[in-house]
């Protein structure tokens, strides 16, 4: 198994760009963008921040309360979101606030008894009470941040819950032999009062680096609580990790190769914090220095114009097309200009639903797309094709930290997931203003080129290869393709072995091209 998980390990960097605001983190796999978040200074509202909040009104009808934690619209409450020791919570609160409760370890705090777990709002929480809540979903379109009182707070290998005794290890961790070890490790080492998750990249790891971690989140939870002593409502008592720290604290591991940081602060930070979860890694992060701009070096910024659009192009002619409405997002699957003779539709239908699924997989990682998401995959008739399909991308989704359920294909070829979401969707304007001067945005140039590529790609495997090949396109775009060494049609060349003559059109439109042979006729 082990052996396995090394053939199947690829290469991770993290690319971290700094504005004067905003901070862009970049996570590739061998290469290709998987993840994109960016942390903007004003956004006072981060999944895993603790705040001390006032309840502004409790609603009976929907079980739930709304509460005043600083944002223009007030936060949603509901009951089942409260925790079962709510009752010994707000009465910490109370302690803690008025300056009468100053050991803050609970393991001589007198527990009270569990809310009901089918219980009314109104019998437990009042109008303007305060009371400490997490942020478990970023406010989102015109809604408000959604919350929970039942507080975590997370480390590299576990996560402490306050005013619980229970002992839990991720599903993920497959051995039970493993989950008994590191239950058992847990429980002699956690404090009273105190429950704890176990993460699944606690596998493997001694008593030492678990308690270290533990003592870590335990030194948090004391200065979280330090601040609670007449603080102002609402307020922020405990800041989750900056979005650097907490993306390498929930997805670094040994696979990371490198990462590439283009401020020094921020690298210092960074460097830090590596040195902290994983000392023997300290030099893969490297502090960028050069006048080519750090996403422009790694090919970021390209990936980004070309996976952002309506259409998001795979290999071979195939493509997705992307719809967003209100309650759902829709996948097309498309061939497009594939062809194949070799194979029979049924198998050509698999082979692109393959690559489909593993593309999809990406984008929902990298857009951030949440809520009910319908794929429309190509019709298959093979009950095996459509096992296949599903298997395959569950396992391409297996390294998705948010969430997830996949629902198998129905008789029309409808796959349906849904996917967590705890943030705005990513959403990135690919288009631009077009430079012929008319008053409308077109495409940018890198995604037509990418268009081009597949095109020329596939009149390479046709009869059209053993001819002349010239491209007809705009002076603007003719330009572009044929300026710098090597220029895009010297990488034809080199991978085609073929020479593409370049003929500028003046009376194309910007986004206008035509592939043709040596007669002028347009190759189909």
């Amino acid at each position: 198994m082990c052996d396995e998980y090394k053939l199947n390990q690829v290469n991770r960097e993290l690319i971290v760009r700094s504005n004067s605001n905003t901070v862009d983190f970049a996570l590739l796999n061998d290469g290709k963008l998987i993840e994109l978040h960016k942390d903007e200074d004003d956004n006072k509202f981060n999944v895993g921040d603790i705040l001390i909040a006032k309840v502004r009104k409790p609603v009976t009808g929907l079980n739930a309360a709304f509460v005043n934690v600083g944002y223009e619209k007030d936060a949603f409450l509901h009951y089942h979101d409260l925790g079962p020791q709510l009752s010994s919570m707000l009465k910490f609160i109370k302690l803690v606030s008025t300056g009468k409760l100053k050991d803050f370890s609970l393991k001589n705090f007198p527990f009270e008894k569990d809310i009901d777990k089918h219980g009314s709002i109104n019998n437990v929480i009042k109008a303007n009470q305060s009371l400490l809540v997490q942020i478990v979903k970023e406010p989102i379109s015109t809604k408000g941040p959604r919350i929970s009182s039942e507080l975590s707070i997370a480390g590299r290998y576990l996560v402490m819950v306050p005013f619980s005794d229970r002992v839990s290890v991720s599903q993920k961790i497959g051995s039970s032999e493993e989950k008994d070890r590191l239950k058992r490790l847990v429980k002699s080492i956690k404090p009273k009062g105190f429950g704890v998750i176990i993460r699944t990249v606690a596998e493997g790891k001694k008593v030492a680096e678990l308690d270290k971690d533990l003592q870590n989140l335990l030194n948090k939870w004391t200065a979280m609580c330090k601040k609670l002593y007449k603080a102002p409502t609402p307020s922020k008592v405990l800041i989750e990790l900056n979005r650097a720290s907490s993306i390498l604290r929930d997805v670094f591991n040994d696979t990371f190769s490198g990462i590439h940081v283009d401020d020094e602060t921020l690298y210092e930070q960074i460097k830090d914090y590596v040195l902290e979860i994983a000392p023997k890694k300290e030099s893969i992060v490297k502090l960028y220095n050069s006048s080519v701009p750090i996403f422009e070096k790694f090919g970021i910024e390209r990936q980004i114009k070309t996976s952002f659009g309506r259409t998001a192009s795979m290999s071979k002619g195939a493509y997705l097309v992307i719809e967003h409405t209100e309650a759902l997002h829709v996948i097309d699957v498309n061939s497009g200009n594939r062809s194949n003779k070799a194979k029979n539709q049924e198998d050509t239908a698999l082979e692109v639903n393959l690559l489909a699924a593993s593309e999809i997989a990406r984008q929902l990682r990298l857009r951030d797309m949440g809520g009910i998401i319908v794929v429309d995959f190509i019709d298959m008739v093979k009950a095996d094709h459509r096992r296949k399909l599903f298997n395959h991308l569950r396992d391409e989704m297996k390294e998705d930290r948010a969430k997830h359920k996949i629902l198998p294909p129905s008789k029309f070829g409808l796959i349906q997931i849904t996917r967590q979401r705890v943030r705005p969707e990513v959403n990135i304007k690919t288009t631009e203003i077009d430079p012929s001067g008319q008053d409308q945005e077109v495409e940018a140039p890198i995604v037509l080129i990418e268009k081009m590529n597949v095109e020329l790609e596939r009149i390479m495997k046709g009869p059209a290869k053993d001819k002349g090949i010239v491209l007809n396109t705009h002076p603007f775009i003719a330009a572009y393709l044929t300026k710098g060494f090597p220029s895009h049609r010297s990488k034809w060349f080199m991978e085609h072995k073929k020479w593409i003559k370049i003929q500028p059109r003046d009376a194309y439109t910007y986004l206008e091209y035509h592939f043709k042979d040596k007669d002028g006729k347009t190759i189909r």
